[in-house]
C-alpha cells in the first residue's frame, strides 16, 4: 500500500476512524528537508502496511489541517492512534525513528 493523500475530506474517514495507527507527514513541495524525508516515508508505508496507516498532509492545500495540529515547521510527522495523537516530531527521521514511533 502507498502514502494516502489525506485532505480535509478524507481525514475523518481515514485517520480519525482508523482501526490503526496512523503515521502523518505534514510537508510542502518546496520543502528541502521533505523531500529527502519522502522516500523513507514510502519505505515505512510499505513495512508497516499490516498494522499501520501512513499519511501525507500538503500544508499549502490543507492549510486548516496544519492549523489544528499547530504546525509551524515542516517536515512534522504525527502519530494518532484512536483519533489521539500520541506522538509527534520536526525535522527528517531516519526510518527506524519513525517505525519507532508507530509501535
Amino acid at each position: 500500500m502507498s502514502v494516502l493523500k489525506i485532505t480535509k475530506e478524507n481525514f475523518q474517514t481515514e485517520v480519525i476512524g482508523s482501526d490503526k495507527p496512523v503515521l502523518l507527514d505534514f510537508w510542502a513541495s518546496w520543502c528541502g528537508p521533505c523531500q529527502m524525508v519522502a522516500p523513507t516515508i514510502e519505505e515505512v508505508a510499505s513495512e508497516t502496511v499490516n498494522h499501520a496507516k501512513v499519511g501525507k498532509i500538503n500544508v499549502d492545500e490543507e492549510q486548516e489541517l496544519a492549523r489544528a495540529f499547530n504546525v509551524m515547521s515542516i517536515p512534522t510527522i504525527v502519530v494518532m492512534k484512536n483519533g489521539k495523537v500520541v506522538e509527534s516530531s520536526v525535522g527528517v527521521k531516519s526510518k527506524q525513528a519513525l517505525l519507532s514511533m508507530i509501535k
